[in-house]
């Protein structure tokens, strides 16, 4: 089953990237396989950037702010890619979004097409 199709980017940033290749074209953060949608659901959950630097400190100062201005600048398309996550994981009968601990599932774009 494909992944649905998200709304297009309406202002495009220097360091997220959508293809459709990469997590069935969820925004991701630029030269990796995090997803925007992570880093905007921890941070509207309260997790300074100081916070996310720490939990993903491969990702740079840069890369993780521009994540979140995308975020802000296209906060259609990140509630759509987590409302998309969010029915996989009813689907696959996982967590909520945001729960805690997040259970490791299987969802078609966290894969690379092996399943």
């Amino acid at each position: 089953m494909a992944a649905p199709v998200l709304p297009r980017i309406r202002v495009p940033h220097p360091h997220v990237r959508c293809d459709i290749q990469v997590l069935a074209g969820s925004p991701h953060v630029a030269g990796s396989r995090v997803p925007v949608r992570r880093l905007w659901a921890w941070h509207r959950g309260g997790a300074s950037v100081e916070t996310l630097l720490k939990r993903y400190p491969n990702l740079g100062p840069a890369r993780v702010l521009d994540a979140l201005a995308f975020a802000y600048d296209n906060q259609e398309l990140i509630e759509a890619d987590i409302a998309r996550e969010q029915a996989l994981f009813e689907k696959k009968g996982g967590p909520t979004v945001g729960a805690r601990p997040l259970s490791q599932l299987n969802l078609p774009f966290d894969d690379d097409g092996d399943e």
